[in-house]
């Protein structure tokens, strides 16, 4: 038998087809086609509710409370109060895709502006904007956002102004640590010697540069956010009751966990699954663009 013969497929010479090499590189990975997927599944249903839920999310039928998983007409069973708990996670999806969506789009175009200007400005500038954010870092996330969330007022609106204040300062991090990377590059010395501004640096030669590792590194916030809206309103400082919301969900079904415990399993998996989908999705975007985050 020849030695060519005996070279397994995943020892064969990769092709000199740049093109092709190139397009190999951008290919979306398996899991993270698995957990875009998930995630539009999750939209769908979101956007659908009204003609998906067999129930309205806030009416329930004492006589029906604590039915188990798998009752006749209750598919995930119900709540204390007899509502179906299929019709709220539903109706849920709406208001924790939203606090999990708005909070990272907020936060991601403030994040990349201040990472703009510290990046580009002058060491005093750099230096007066890093100072700010790590005061922002001095405390806890999750603790700053409870205090924002309270001093506010429980609502989905200042949720996600809580949420959007605790994500401008990694956001800003990574924006002005990819900025620095692209300042000295060849084609920005270039822009700048011609006589361009520095507006017209940052927003031509700077920002569509820095865009896919921002875009990445919030792909892997929604998750984050979702998990933190969530628990506001499993503390109460988030959306009110007795609308839909996955962690209001958790809060309403806690007191059954010694007689139901399965109920409550119910929307920890949903939170849970969502969560991990768009940490995935964003790993696998990382690996299509190639992007190679620095936040130090």
């Amino acid at each position: 038998m020849s030695a060519a013969a005996e070279t397994p497929d995943a020892l064969a010479p990769v092709e000199d087809d740049p093109a092709r090499a190139a397009t190999s590189r951008r290919r979306l990975p398996t899991p993270a086609k698995t957990a875009a997927v998930v995630v539009a599944l999750v939209a769908l249903a979101a956007l659908c509710a009204p003609l998906l839920a067999p129930y309205p999310p806030t009416v329930g039928v004492l006589d029906d409370r604590l039915a188990p998983i798998g009752s006749p007409g209750h598919l995930l069973g119900t709540d204390g109060q007899g509502r179906d708990i299929l019709s709220r996670l539903l109706y849920g999806a709406r208001p924790s895709l939203l606090t999990g969506l708005v909070p990272v789009a907020v936060s991601g175009s403030l994040g990349t502006c201040l990472g703009l200007v510290a990046g580009l400005g002058s060491r005093l500038t750099r230096g007066a904007v890093m100072r700010v954010l790590d005061v922002f870092y001095a405390f806890p996330a999750v603790l700053l956002a409870i205090a924002i969330a309270a001093a506010l007022g429980p609502g989905v609106s200042n949720s996600v102004i809580a949420l959007s204040v605790i994500l401008v300062p990694p956001v800003a991090r990574v924006a002005e640590a990819e900025t620095a990377r692209v300042r000295s590059a060849d084609f920005v010395e270039a822009a700048r010697a011609s006589g361009a501004s520095r507006t017209t640096l940052a927003v031509r030669q700077v920002l569509p540069n820095i865009a896919p590792g921002v875009l990445v590194y919030c792909t892997t916030l929604i998750g984050l956010s979702i998990v933190s809206a969530a628990g506001l309103s499993f503390l109460g400082l988030g959306i009110s009751p007795p609308a839909p919301e996955w962690g209001l969900m958790l809060s309403d079904l806690q007191q059954y966990i010694f007689t139901e415990p399965r109920l409550l399993l119910v929307p920890v998996a949903v939170i849970l699954v969502v969560s991990v989908a768009f940490n995935v999705l964003g790993d696998g975007l990382r690996a299509a663009l190639n992007v190679r985050l620095d936040t130090a």
